[in-house]
């Protein structure tokens, strides 16, 4: 590429102006300079608040009407990204802040993208809440937050009518969750139950087939629907499905793959199980 002035320099090439773009986004709006110091996470909100960040992550939030949101900091460039033009009539107190007073909460290394409110954690459902869906999702003991919030991302998208967790051993709302999740965590049933044994009994009850999926598991998942209503049931990265958890499912699955690597990370399994679900179920 030319250096001539009048040709424009590698520094004005489109891929520069790209890359510059998207150190934008990630800020707000400001540069994100390669000198600006590294800033650890603060302190967690007080009264049990969740913070949640990100420009689709909020706008979520804002349009979900069980969603109690408390404060907001915003950047001018995301306070126009998410369509606010006056930040005095929403019913909550909101401020106007620079990209760095952000970071001093979330840490430098966290992608708010210029926004960050403090609001009530979503509260979990019971199991007799279901209603009618004829997909669910079941995590066995999985705490990433990553990837529990890729899953609801993947399990929104595949229309899935809930995600069924244990009451212990599985992460909490968090602003990485629901970060991960890109606002899905606004739209789909969070469920909650103490003993996931018996929750798959009611589930069977309820005329679902529950699918554990395995790298090991007999047949293919294709070949294993059955029915009209179907409960996909993923254990956690290295230990997978707890023995019980195995020996209640209606069966266990694997997913087919010919190449040399045999299993996914367990959220993009989830992403390829709900797509082979939904194609089943039409």
């Amino acid at each position: 590429m030319s250096n001539d002035p009048k040709k424009g320099t590698p520094k004005d090439s489109h891929y520069a102006r790209l890359r510059r773009a998207h150190r934008e986004e990630k800020t707000g709006g400001a540069p994100a300079f390669r000198s600006r110091p590294k800033i650890a996470p603060g302190e967690g909100p007080a009264n049990g608040l969740v913070r949640l960040y990100g420009l689709h992550t909020v706008r979520a939030a804002l349009d979900n009407p069980n969603r109690r949101i408390r404060s907001m900091m915003v950047t001018r460039n995301a306070q126009e990204r998410l369509g606010i033009p006056d930040l005095n009539a929403l019913p909550f107190g909101a401020e106007l802040v620079e990209p760095r007073d952000i970071d001093k909460l979330t840490g430098s290394d966290a992608v708010h993208q210029g926004v960050l409110v403090e609001a009530e954690p979503l509260k979990p459902k019971r199991l007799d809440a279901l209603g009618d869906s004829n997909l669910v999702l079941v995590l066995d003991q999985v705490t990433d937050p990553h990837n529990v919030g890729a899953i609801l991302r993947s399990a929104v998208a595949f229309g899935a009518g809930a995600l069924i967790t244990t009451a212990r051993h599985s992460p909490q709302e968090s602003g990485v969750l629901a970060k991960s999740a890109s606002g899905a965590l606004e739209h789909i049933d969070h469920i909650e139950v103490k003993n996931l044994a018996d929750a798959l009994g009611e589930l069977h009850k309820a005329g679902f087939q529950t699918i554990g999926l395995d790298s090991d598991g007999p047949a293919e998942l294709e070949k294993t629907f059955s029915g009209d209503r179907i409960a996909l049931v993923l254990g956690a990265e290295g230990k997978g499905l707890r023995q019980r958890t195995r020996e209640t499912v209606t069966a266990l699955a694997r997913l087919d793959m010919p190449g040399s690597i045999r299993s996914l990370n367990v959220s993009n399994a989830a992403a390829v199980a709900l797509y082979a679900v939904r194609r089943f179920l039409g």
